[in-house]
């Protein structure tokens, strides 16, 4: 859960004197081993009233930095630095609100608002919680992000003709995650109650539940380096016309590629080619690999199961050359391995009940050579493609 910040906490450390405190804070090693002496050097250098405020900042900025952009200055509680949206992706979605109104309903320290502040054409910030709207006082000022603050409940609305922006929290009291719509602070069908007829980009949990939220007009599916970030549902005229679904590759500054349910789905099953691609996680949760797979020219291995597979695989993406392939079998499987000398493997499994790591060690194999082994279902039948992992 993280240190409990006050008021007078935030205070301090908007001060000079707080301001001093964290630089020093920062070169501490801010390691578990280094624990017990980096609270004692708190203590010199901040008072025993203010040191874990300090020491708790320290860790969180270090923390977060490859996520977050000037973080460096920013002021943040656990739970925030968690939930907060990672710079890239703030700004994809902010620029599908540039030149609107906006407010961030459950603007937290500020990490949306920031990005918002930068393309949209006035834009305000509420949370029902004093101490982070007083972080995110701070980390506006510092970012220089010129925005309105209010302290206000995201389910009594306060203010008109805006698009609502929302990010409702996903974890309880003791830092568990909540997946169910109605478990959200606040609840999804509330804030779509309260804010009934309004313009609206509400970010969820990747694992969002489409069904859940029949009102919809969108919901978008963002990765960014390989990992599935947030499910944004968009709401009226910032939701794109005859879209429903779409997926979002993001790179380092900014989009790859999008694909949406708009696109053509004639993605044939098809008999294993010279490539076995495994689609982008975003493309996967969007349900949108046969979209995928009939953009590239490919085919699926199963209709049931997300690998495609083709002789000429998407530039830029990581794709397996099949070597060889027969019906799966954990004996033939080991032999083929030893007979290759394949010592480092990377195993894929979807729509078999395999735990990787556990077939791993019962394989016991060695050898200088690395494979990937992609095992699924084909039909009924079990399936193990051995293939090596190249960047085309």
């Amino acid at each position: 859960m993280g240190y409990g910040f006050t008021a007078e906490d935030v205070e301090f450390l908007r001060s000079s004197a707080g301001g001093e405190a964290l630089r020093a804070a920062a070169e501490l090693p801010l390691m578990p081993a280094s624990r017990l002496n980096d609270v004692a050097s708190a203590r010199r250098i901040a008072g025993e009233r203010f040191a874990a405020a300090v020491l708790e900042t320290a860790v969180l900025r270090r923390r977060t930095a490859s996520k977050l952009d000037g973080v460096e200055s920013w002021l943040l509680t656990e739970d925030a630095a968690q939930q907060a949206t990672a710079s890239v992706v703030a700004r994809h979605r902010a620029g599908r609100l540039e030149g609107r109104d906006v407010h961030d309903v459950t603007c937290s320290v500020g990490a949306d608002l920031i990005a918002v502040a930068a393309v949209a054409d006035r834009c305000v910030g509420s949370d029902v919680d004093g101490v982070r709207l007083a972080m995110a006082q701070h980390n506006c000022e510092v970012s220089g992000a010129s925005v309105g603050l209010l302290r206000a409940d995201a389910l009594r609305p306060v203010s008109r003709g805006t698009v609502v922006l929302a990010d409702p929290a996903r974890r309880d009291g003791a830092g568990r995650r909540k997946w169910r719509p109605e478990d959200l602070v606040p609840p999804l069908g509330d804030l779509m109650s309260a804010y009934r007829g309004r313009d609206m980009a509400v970010k969820c949990a990747p694992g969002l539940d489409f069904a859940a939220v029949p009102w919809a007009g969108e919901v978008e599916v963002v990765s960014l380096a390989g990992q599935v970030r947030e499910a944004c549902v968009w709401v009226g005229a910032p939701a794109t016309f005859g879209v429903s679904r779409r997926a979002t590759v993001l790179g380092p500054e900014g989009p790859l590629w999008t694909v949406t349910d708009a696109e053509s789905d004639a993605c044939p099953t098809r008999e294993v080619g010279e490539w076995i691609i495994d689609p982008d996680g975003a493309v996967v949760r969007a349900g949108l690999v046969r979209h995928y797979g009939a953009r590239h020219g490919l085919g699926q291995l199963d209709p049931r199961i997300a690998y495609l597979t083709g002789d000429t695989p998407p530039r830029g993406v990581r794709a397996f050359r099949v070597l060889e392939h027969g019906k799966y079998n954990e004996k033939t499987l080991r032999a083929l391995l030893r007979e290759r000398g394949v010592g480092r493997l990377e195993i894929l499994v979807r729509g078999l009940d395999i735990d990787p790591d556990a077939l791993r060690r019962q394989l016991k194999i060695s050898g200088p050579e690395e494979a990937t082994v992609v095992l699924t279902r084909v039909g009924d039948t079990p399936t193990a493609y051995l293939c090596r992992a190249e960047r085309v």
